[in-house]
């Protein structure tokens, strides 16, 4: 008998993330130990009208094209995967790989040249998500590698990831309904903002958020979600920050990141562990040593850092800064082919002021009108 919980996301995702209406086409893409969460979903999508269509990729598939593909082979974009992104009313990606260090013995120019290849791909994604007319939607199947990575077992980390959904309770989407008013109020007073000012443990940073939107992701662009966010102007960051929680990138982790900008570039940038491949990132391009992404974690049922930047850059009472490319729904101009999301905690005693108000303390925003 399927878990419940799997049945309530999967209605989650197709009635509150995507808003599935009957005739519309859902492209659904995951590996196969996924296949309980794929039949629940297709399941509801039948019963809404939609048309599923399934998009399974084999493990190790990927890892023997960047190992043994040609650059051409690289290069080239499947049918299926640029239809999905070009012409479907709705996508899922399911995040379920049975080994999260796949990839950790190919050569990062090789992964930067496939990313690369794919950059138009993610940019219609974008773009035509922007414009309302795609609905996409990301979230992750608990596999023993994802627990493994949070130092779980795979039951402890089911509970785990139900509850940062809201899927333990009996009428989920009313909680993301909550949230999402609450992230409503947050993003209304910081629109219009024009200076940020950080300051706390291992943090001091200043920059400019003046003509770019804050916008809310409350369920429907990542799932959980629980974020507000924005892009920094591309020129501003000035300061340093040592991040709190290892980050990771394409499978591999880098531990006690630390950062010194100027003008918006990153001058300095030390690892306690993972030095080389850092550098190895910031050199990818020249977007990838600027911030294209400022937000708050805002999700109160994610209270932990697993690895899994899905869910670390949710955490309640945290921030994160991603290097590379930023969103031009927000007004961000950056581009890279590097995202790469880094959390700081903000718990431990830190202050932001947006135009020199304080907005938040120590992980709680302070500003009455925000309880609503």
């Amino acid at each position: 008998m399927a878990d419940p919980r799997l049945r309530r996301m999967a209605q989650v995702l197709l009635q509150y993330s995507l808003g599935l209406k009957s005739g519309e086409r859902v492209g659904i893409r995951a590996e196969p130990v996924a296949s309980p969460l794929i039949r629940e979903l297709v399941r509801e999508a039948l019963h809404i009208g939609a048309y599923p269509e399934l998009y399974i990729e084999i493990p190790g598939v990927k890892e023997l094209l960047l190992k043994e593909g040609s650059d051409a082979q690289l290069h080239y974009i499947p049918d299926g995967f640029r239809l999905r992104s070009e012409v479907y009313e709705t996508a899922l990606d399911i995040l379920s790989q049975e080994n999260t260090k796949e990839l950790m013995g190919i050569d990062p120019a090789r992964i930067a040249l496939h990313n690369q290849a794919q950059k138009n791909v993610f940019q219609t994604i974008r773009s035509r998500s922007s414009e309302g007319v795609l609905r996409r939607s990301i979230l992750l199947y608990p596999t023993n590698a994802y627990a493994q990575d949070a130092d779980m077992s795979l039951s402890d980390f089911e509970d785990f990831l139900y509850h940062a959904c809201f899927l333990d309770e009996e009428q989920p989407i009313l909680h993301w309904q909550k949230l999402s008013q609450q992230q409503d109020r947050l993003t209304s007073w910081l629109q219009g903002k024009r200076t940020v000012q950080i300051v706390g443990k291992d943090i001091d940073l200043t920059f400019s958020v003046e003509g770019r939107s804050f916008m809310s992701d409350d369920g429907r662009y990542n799932f959980p979600g629980g974020e507000i966010f924005t892009s920094p102007v591309e020129n501003s960051v000035n300061g340093s920050i040592r991040f709190s929680f290892p980050a990771s990138y394409a499978g591999r982790s880098v531990d006690d990141v630390r950062l010194r900008l100027v003008d918006g570039v990153v001058v300095e940038a030390q690892a306690g562990q993972g030095q080389e491949y850092l550098e190895k990132m910031l050199a990818l391009d020249e977007g990838a040593r600027r911030f294209g992404e400022f937000a708050f974690g805002n999700n109160p049922n994610i209270q932990r850092c697993i690895k899994n930047v899905l869910f670390d850059e949710k955490m309640a009472g945290t921030i994160h800064f991603a290097l590379g490319a930023s969103f031009s729904v927000t007004g961000g101009k950056n581009q890279s082919i590097l995202h790469w999301d880094m959390v700081y905690d903000l718990r431990h005693g830190c202050d932001i002021y947006f135009d020199g108000e304080l907005f938040c303390k120590d992980g709680r925003f302070t500003t009455n009108m925000i309880e609503g």
